[in-house]
């Protein structure tokens, strides 16, 4: 496959009147031509900031890459200027938000907002980005876009604009996109809508997609790859099946087993304890050790290093060592793994 993204050792850091809040602490993951990637992780995980740091938009000057790379297509994007990112965002790269609201002009008609980027970065006059824009419109969904072009934001529903939001992101056919929660706030039915859109788009225009989500339900449906992050750091890794299938940390557990499924009681439900920690002061070993039940003595020492499971599938911990005891994920989550066997993931 073809290399796209390459992210190494990436540590993003937040200056505040506390000090240094140490969001991403060594990321590293590829992302292939065609691909889906789904970064997972509960909110603070870092999994936000990471595609911030991406895109070049971090807020200044408090955020800052403190080290690592970002390579796209061989070329380190960190420590370029906001001029230099500003020609490779929405080109290059582009990125869906998850509050389409906040993401659209309420001043401006639709179609004029998705004109914007066509004639910056396609040199297209306004005859030809109205034009485009119209069909990108019709591309996502948008009935009778010639009417619904000369319209407001206002005047769309959620599900709606957060349509309008792809076809602005779409507009320069960008190689990667990065889709940061974008079904949140809307309801189940328009959330598989809004899934089935992207994956359809993808097929047509063979980009990239990063998947940024909280919800590993949504990343059955439309992942390849998936990241597992905690704490600032990408504590498994591996393909749909490797993640669902054969979860190997103790975090994944915790995450397949906190999902509700249609068979499931009240009491049956997950959930794991305590909170995530403080990145002012980021603990020493394993970060999840306070939250793991299964946690070994060396996890509060010495911070496990990634072991490979297969060529697709790798996991930071312990229990993976060779002397550690055998340990098999909870109950609760052996029968939710059992459920997506059954059911193919779609539950």
């Amino acid at each position: 496959m073809s290399k796209l993204l390459e992210v190494k050792d990436l540590a993003v850091s937040f200056n505040t009147y506390n000090g240094e809040v140490q969001a991403v602490r060594g990321v590293n993951f590829e992302l292939n031509k065609g691909e889906t990637l789904a970064i997972v992780g509960e909110s603070g995980s870092g999994k936000s900031v990471t595609t911030s740091a991406l895109m070049g938009l971090l807020p200044k000057p408090a955020g800052f890459v403190k080290s690592g790379q970002i390579l796209y297509q061989g070329e380190d994007l960190v420590g370029k200027s906001n001029k230099e990112m500003a020609k490779i965002r929405g080109k290059e790269i582009s990125m869906v938000f998850q509050d389409p609201m906040s993401s659209l002009n309420p001043t401006m008609k639709i179609g004029n907002q998705i004109m914007e980027g066509l004639i910056k970065h396609q040199n297209m006059n306004r005859t030809e980005a109205y034009k485009k824009a119209i069909e990108l419109l019709d591309l996502v969904g948008i009935p009778n876009p010639e009417i619904r072009a000369k319209q407001f934001p206002h005047q769309f529903s959620g599900g709606m604009r957060q349509r309008v939001v792809i076809a602005i992101a779409l507009a320069c056919n960008p190689k990667i996109l990065i889709a940061d929660e974008p079904t949140t706030a809307l309801d189940v039915t328009i959330q598989a809508q809004i899934l089935e859109l992207m994956k359809s788009i993808q097929k047509e225009t063979d980009s990239a997609i990063i998947f940024i989500t909280h919800d590993l339900g949504v990343v059955a449906n439309v992942a390849d790859r998936v990241a597992v992050m905690y704490a600032g750091k990408i504590v498994e890794v591996g393909t749909v099946d490797d993640i669902f299938y054969n979860p190997k940390h103790p975090y994944t557990w915790g995450l397949i087993g906190s999902m509700p499924t249609l068979d499931s009681s009240e009491d049956e439900l997950f959930t794991i304890p305590g909170s995530p920690p403080d990145l002012l002061n980021p603990p020493k070993g394993d970060a999840f050790a306070p939250r793991n039940k299964f946690a070994l003595e060396i996890d509060g020492v010495m911070e496990p290093p990634m072991f490979k499971v297969s060529d697709t599938h790798y996991a930071a911990t312990w229990l993976l060592h060779p002397d550690a005891p055998k340990i098999e994920p909870p109950e609760s989550v052996k029968k939710r793994m059992h459920g997506f066997a059954k059911t193919g993931g779609d539950e």
